[in-house]
């Protein structure tokens, strides 16, 4: 398989959230396509914590791109140059929860839409968290917490009660290293 060679890109947009690039590539066959365009997008990192007596913690907020309130997974975007995958889903686990854990494993890295987005996901487990301190919400979050026991996860799933695709992907990871003891 190989990969398009970049003939030209030009800046389409660019924003502290989302750069755009246009690129023009010629495909493996010859063809050239002279409108692709990419988002360079940060970085995410997905935390799936659970505490001791087995209730897992998400957050529920409303998200403008689907125009929902949405159930999921602390999570949130951040820069690999300033900390750490573990250090920032640490940090967004505390902001929208309040929760922390010392038992925190990495389990994958995935893309997002490699299709048009450069950005990756870090998924991370999180046993045996506690409400630690309270939630420091930016300005552009409403978040509720909330408490579900792990037994229930995939029943929400399964009634499209939890529909974003990194959460939902999260559990399934989550869930196999939980059953190896990872």
């Amino acid at each position: 398989m190989e990969k398009w060679k970049i003939i030209k890109t030009d800046v389409a947009l660019d924003n502290k959230w989302c750069t755009v690039h246009k690129d023009i590539v010629e495909l493996p066959s010859g063809k050239i396509i002279d409108d692709y365009f990419v988002n360079i997008r940060p970085d995410v990192v997905l935390i799936f914590p659970v505490t001791a007596d087995g209730k897992v913690i998400m957050v529920q907020q409303y998200k403008h791109g689907a125009k929902e309130v949405l159930l999921e997974f602390p999570g949130g975007v951040f820069d690999p140059t300033d900390e750490s995958a573990e250090a920032a889903a640490l940090r967004e686990l505390r902001e929208e929860t309040g929760y922390s854990s010392a038992d925190v494993v990495p389990l994958t890295v995935v893309y997002d839409n490699p299709t048009k987005d450069t950005n990756k996901m870090y998924f991370f487990l999180a046993r045996n968290a506690e409400k630690a301190t309270d939630t420091e919400f930016d300005h552009t979050e409403d978040i509720e917490t909330l408490e579900i026991p792990l037994a229930e996860i995939h029943g929400l799933i399964k009634e499209q009660k939890i529909r974003v695709t990194g959460s939902i992907a999260l559990y399934y990871m989550a869930l196999m290293a939980l059953g190896s003891g990872v």
